[in-house]
C-alpha cells in the first residue's frame, strides 16, 4: 500500500546551498542534481525567495540567515496563508463578535449568534481562531523560568487527592489525600498519605517530613490552605495562631504563595501527577499504614534515585550531598500541639479547665484569661500576660498554690496545721504547746478554729499575757480557749489593765412605744368639750 511520502525540512546550509546556486545562474536540473534533491523542491524553494526579492541580476543581495530564515518560515506547514471567505466573514462583522465576547458568551455561542444575524454558518475553530488571534482576547500567557534558589532554603508543600481504597478491616471505601514536600533545589520529595487537610494533617505530615529529610528546611512555602493562613493577601497574609505556634516550636518561617498563583510554587506543583500515577496509580493498598510505608519507600528508592529530567541527576544524591548538611536538626521530641480557650476568674479565684481546679493569684477578679492548654502545662494569659502556670492535672484534680490565696486564709484553705502551729510558737513556748494539744483533736475543722482563736487572744492581749495563760492552763490540763480568754479577761481587770466601757446610754429618739394592749386605757380616753363652759374650763 502506498503512503504518503513524510515532509522533510530541510537543513539550512541546503536552503542556501540551493540559492545560492541558482543566483549564480544554474538551472533547477543542476541545482538538483549538486544539492541531491529533487527538481520540484528545488523549484518550491526558489520560487519562494524570488518572492521575497532574490534576482540574478542583484549582486548585492547576501543570503545571510535571516534571509534563508523567511524563506523556509513561508514554505513550513501550517505558514501563514491568504485568509479565506470565512475569515473575511468574522472580519466583517467584528464588532458585534467582541460585543459577544465581552458579554461572556464562548465560541460554540458566538457561531450560533452570528449564524443567527447572518444566516452564514462559521466553523468552530476558525471562529476561536479569529477570536485568539485578531481580538485580542487575554490568555494563559507565557511562562517564564525561575532560578531554583538556594539549596536547603525552600520546602515547598501541596494537598493532592489520590483517590478511593478500600480498607481491610472495615471493608469501606476511603478517599486518600496525601501532603507533598518537595526540596526545589535537589526534586528530592516526600509523600505522606493522610484521610484528610486538617491542621493535624498538616502538622504530622510535617513531622514525618522532617524525619525523613533528616532535618527542618529555614522556609516553608504552602499555598493559602486555612490550616496555615487565615486570611490570603499578596503582601501581607494572615497566618493560622496554632501553626504560627507550630512554626515558633520548630524553626521555621512561613512565605505564602500569591492567592490562585499555583506558579509560585511551580516545582511541586508539577508533581502532583507525577505522584498521583506513579505512586498511587495501580496500587490496591489495605489500609493507611500500608500507603505510608509505601510512601516512604517510593520516596527513596523509586522517586529518589531516578535521573530527573530538568536537573540530569538523582534526587536524593543531590540532596544528602549539598541540601542535607544545611538543615537544622531534627526534632528529638515530639510536638505537643497545644490547645487554646477562655476562663472567667469568679469570687473564688479558681477556674475550671478540663474538669479539674486551678488557683489564680487573688489580684485578679472578674476577670476573662486565656488559657493554653499542652501535655505538661496549663498557662493563664491575662492582656498577653502571663498570669498563672500550673502542672496539667487530671479531670477531678486540683491545683491550689498557697500564694494565689488571700493573706491569713491559707491555713484555713488548704488545712495547713503546721502553719498555725508555727504562728502560735512565736507567740511563746507555752502558746505553742497549748496549740500542739489543740491540733491533736479529731475534729479537723474545728481544731482548726480553736487554734485561730487562740492566735486572735495573742493579737488581743499579747503574746506574754497569753503566753502566762497557756502555761498555768496546761499545769491544770486544762485545754479549752474559753479558758484561757476568760483567766485573761479576769486577770487584766483585776490588775486595771483591762477597761471595760460603760454601757452606751440610750437614745430618745430610739424609744420603742408599747404594744397597745399593753398601754393604760387613760391613754386612750378622749375629753370631749362641755356645751356652754367657757374655753379655759373645755381645755
Amino acid at each position: 500500500m502506498e503512503g504518503k511520502m513524510a515532509y522533510r525540512e530541510l537543513f539550512v546550509v541546503e536552503v542556501k546551498e540551493i540559492l545560492r546556486l541558482w543566483a549564480r545562474g544554474h538551472g533547477f536540473r543542476h541545482v538538483a542534481r549538486a544539492t541531491s534533491l529533487d527538481r520540484k523542491t528545488v523549484r518550491r524553494y526558489v520560487t519562494v525567495a524570488r518572492a521575497l526579492g532574490l534576482d540574478r541580476n542583484r549582486e548585492d543581495l547576501a543570503l545571510d540567515d535571516f534571509f534563508v530564515g523567511e524563506v523556509v518560515a513561508s514554505l513550513l506547514p501550517g505558514a501563514k496563508s491568504a485568509p479565506g471567505s470565512m475569515r473575511n466573514h468574522c472580519r466583517a462583522h467584528a464588532a458585534a463578535i467582541a460585543g459577544w465576547v465581552k458579554a461572556g458568551a464562548r465560541g460554540p455561542k458566538i457561531v450560533r449568534l452570528l449564524t443567527r444575524e447572518t444566516g452564514v454558518i462559521v466553523p468552530l475553530r476558525t471562529m476561536q481562531r479569529f477570536i485568539s488571534v485578531e481580538l485580542g482576547t487575554p490568555s494563559r500567557g507565557r511562562t517564564v523560568w525561575v532560578a531554583d534558589g538556594k539549596a536547603g532554603e525552600v520546602l515547598e508543600i501541596d494537598f493532592l487527592l489520590l483517590g478511593d481504597f478500600v480498607d481491610r478491616e472495615t471493608g469501606k471505601k476511603r478517599r486518600l489525600y496525601a501532603l507533598l514536600c518537595l526540596a526545589p533545589f535537589s526534586r528530592h520529595e516526600f509523600v505522606w498519605p493522610c484521610l484528610g487537610q486538617t491542621q493535624q494533617d498538616v502538622i504530622d505530615g510535617l513531622e514525618a517530613a522532617w524525619r525523613f529529610f533528616g532535618g527542618v528546611f529555614p522556609v516553608l512555602l504552602p499555598d493559602n490552605m486555612k490550616p496555615i493562613v487565615t486570611r490570603a493577601d499578596p503582601i501581607a497574609p494572615v497566618l493560622n495562631v496554632h501553626f504560627t505556634e507550630y512554626a515558633q516550636d520548630r524553626g521555621f518561617e512561613v512565605d505564602p504563595a500569591r492567592p490562585r498563583r499555583p506558579r509560585d510554587k511551580a516545582r511541586v506543583e508539577r508533581q502532583v501527577r507525577f505522584v498521583r500515577d506513579d505512586y498511587f496509580g495501580g496500587e490496591k493498598f489495605g489500609s493507611l499504614r500500608e500507603a505510608r510505608e509505601e510512601a516512604v519507600r517510593w520516596c527513596s528508592e523509586t522517586a529518589g534515585m531516578r535521573d530527573h529530567g530538568t536537573t540530569r541527576r538523582q534526587p536524593r544524591v543531590c540532596f544528602e550531598q549539598e541540601e542535607l548538611p544545611l538543615l537544622k536538626p531534627v526534632p528529638t521530641e515530639l510536638y505537643d500541639q497545644p490547645r487554646w480557650t477562655t476562663a472567667t476568674v469568679k469570687r473564688d479565684n479558681v477556674v475550671c479547665i478540663g474538669s479539674a481546679l486551678y488557683s489564680v493569684p487573688c489580684k485578679i477578679e472578674d476577670a476573662e484569661l486565656r488559657v493554653r492548654i499542652d501535655r505538661a502545662t496549663v498557662k493563664m494569659y491575662l492582656a498577653n500576660q502571663l498570669v498563672k502556670a500550673h502542672p496539667r492535672q487530671a479531670p477531678g484534680g486540683k491545683s491550689i498554690d498557697p500564694a494565689d490565696l488571700p493573706a491569713g486564709k491559707v491555713a484555713l484553705a488548704t488545712r495547713d496545721a503546721s502553719s498555725l502551729q508555727r504562728n502560735a510558737e512565736s507567740l511563746g513556748v507555752h502558746v505553742g504547746e497549748y496549740a500542739r494539744r489543740l491540733l491533736e483533736a479529731p475534729l479537723p475543722w474545728m481544731r482548726l478554729r480553736r487554734v485561730y482563736a487562740l492566735l486572735g487572744l495573742g493579737k488581743r492581749y499579747g503574746g506574754a499575757a497569753v503566753d502566762e495563760a497557756c502555761a498555768r492552763a496546761l499545769e491544770l490540763e486544762v485545754v479549752e480557749v474559753p479558758r484561757i480568754a476568760a483567766m485573761l479577761e479576769k486577770g487584766l481587770l483585776r490588775r486595771g489593765l483591762l477597761h471595760v466601757p460603760p454601757p452606751p446610754p440610750p437614745v430618745a429618739n430610739n424609744v420603742i412605744a408599747l404594744p397597745r394592749f399593753a398601754r393604760n386605757s387613760s391613754e386612750w380616753r378622749v375629753d370631749r368639750p362641755t356645751p356652754g363652759a367657757p374655753p379655759d374650763a373645755q381645755a
